[in-house]
């Protein structure tokens, strides 16, 4: 019975999530490079915004840009999650044939890359620890 909610909720997870970033109409057009590019772009905005809110911590006075450098750096973590997300776990990673091994074990390895990339893109969200931004940084090379 336990293991029926596991598709339960991954399938009511999936069904709810807004397809505004980018069409899942199977094109074939997919642009690895382009996302890579981007999400290397969000890491280093993220690491500056931690550092600059780092620096903005411990002065009076600041709170405004303060505020603006922790909502730049949750804006770039979020659109990591979703280049995860909405491109790579749902249109470039394809479902194996569970029969063949070899493709079954390096489609498990992707996933649990990319969950770990969500992982990372999550606690930058959560800190100011650019340890975290570096793992996240290495995670997608």
């Amino acid at each position: 019975m336990r293991s029926l909610y596991v598709p339960l909720l991954m399938a009511t997870m999936w069904c709810t999530t807004d397809a505004s970033a980018h069409c899942e109409i199977p094109r074939g057009i997919y642009g690895d490079d382009a996302r890579f590019s981007s999400i290397f772009e969000d890491i280093e905005t993220i690491h500056k915004s931690m550092t600059k809110i780092n620096e903005l911590s411990s002065t009076p006075g600041e709170a405004n840009q303060l505020v603006r450098w922790v909502n730049n750096k949750e804006t770039h973590a979020n659109r990591i999650r979703e280049v995860v997300t909405q491109y790579f776990m749902t249109q470039r990673i394809k479902i194996q044939d569970f029969s063949d091994e070899k493709a079954v074990a390096s489609y498990h390895d992707k996933l649990a890359l990319l969950h770990q990339m969500l992982v990372y893109a999550m606690k930058c969200k959560q800190t100011t620890d650019s340890a975290n931004a570096d793992r996240l940084h290495e995670l997608t090379h």
